[in-house]
């Protein structure tokens, strides 16, 4: 049997890596990185192909790497689709693999053959026991993100890492950084005695709140905020008029439309100073939540209006130029005037 020369040899292991979709000089190997959760992870050389877990994953992905978005666990609405890219905002849904409700099945999952699989949120035990199961059965690389509003920069180079694209986490971890400071040194300035009581209102009755430790609150926390239903402990929970009445909040956030439209004609909530004041605002939530809903990256631009809704004199910042900013950068999409107006009505 003839030898194959060596430079054909060469020229043919390029020629299958190029195929592959491997640049020369890039090694194949797969490479082992530590997650969030201290695991470790074999993750191919080159990741095309991402399953996210759940919605805030998918948002992560889509800011870093949407072309390697498989999906989202949920399909983008009509009004959602206008503030993202074309052709990633309307990919199929997917399921999701945790959180409440989990609708994706595994084979689903093996069957549209990813690279990896990314989960951001929560990594305490019972997360890392999905994903070390997850990982188990389907033989895919599965990495656990911290998603806490503190760990954003970190989480964006290591997501970046993972990825093969650091220098474009690299711009938005340190955005996210610049952001969080930012906000923090406003905040600071003034005394805790005279920062505004606030109340964090979801559902259309406004009586489901985040209580301390709850991720849907964090950032009210994470900013130095007086909110009210952190002096009780427990996660998402049902208040009573009557305990919104007791905590009497100067400001009210909410995300839900039909709340704050109606608050001002119910009896007893007529009553709670900010109603009286008329300082309940709608948050913003095209194509994500400001504030919540999911907790993701998509609460960066949340911190600036939440600081110009409840301490107007240390926010002062044009938020139309900052929802820009952060469109531009992070979902990378030029938002119209018309877009922008809609987007801080806080309307569908």
């Amino acid at each position: 049997m003839a030898l194959e020369h060596p430079d054909a040899q060469r020229r043919a292991l390029m020629l299958a890596a190029l195929a592959a979709g491997i640049a020369p000089g890039v090694s194949a190997q797969p490479r082992r990185l530590t997650d969030s959760a201290g695991r470790s992870v074999s993750v191919p050389a080159r990741v095309q192909r991402v399953f996210p877990a759940g919605p805030p994953a998918a948002i992560w992905l889509y800011t870093l790497a949407p072309e390697t978005l498989l999906g989202w666990p949920r399909a983008n609405r009509p009004e959602e689709l206008g503030f993202l890219l074309p052709g990633v905002g309307n990919r199929p849904e997917l399921g999701r693999l945790t959180g409440r409700g989990n609708t994706a099945n595994l084979e689903t999952v093996v069957a549209l053959k990813p690279d990896l699989i990314v989960d951001t949120g929560s990594v305490r035990p019972t997360f890392v026991e999905l994903a070390d199961r997850v990982q188990a059965q389907t033989g895919i690389p599965y990495a656990l993100i911290d998603g806490a509003l503190e760990a954003v920069p970190a989480g964006y180079r290591l997501l970046g890492d993972l990825m093969g694209v650091r220098a474009r986490a690299e711009g938005l971890a340190r955005y996210a950084e610049d952001t969080l400071r930012s906000v923090r040194e406003r905040v600071a300035r003034v005394p805790r005695t005279q920062r505004p009581r606030v109340y964090y209102a979801r559902g259309p009755l406004g009586l489901e709140t985040g209580l301390d430790g709850s991720i849907n609150v964090e950032m009210f926390e994470a900013m130095g905020l007086d909110l009210v239903s952190t002096r009780m402990p427990g996660g998402l929970a049902r208040v009573s008029v009557e305990q919104v009445l007791a905590w009497d909040p100067e400001v009210i956030i909410t995300i839900d439309q039909t709340f704050a439209e109606t608050v001002k004609d119910i009896p007893l909530w007529r009553n709670v100073s900010a109603v009286k004041s008329g300082r309940v605002h709608l948050s913003p939530k095209l194509p994500f939540g400001w504030v919540d809903f999911p907790p993701s990256v998509n609460r960066l631009p949340g911190l600036w209006w939440i600081g110009a809704k409840v301490l107007p004199e240390q926010f002062r910042d044009d938020l139309g130029a900052i929802a820009r900013d952060f469109y531009r950068r992070f979902y990378q999409v030029e938002l119209s005037p018309a877009q922008v107006q809609r987007v801080l009505a806080g309307r569908d």
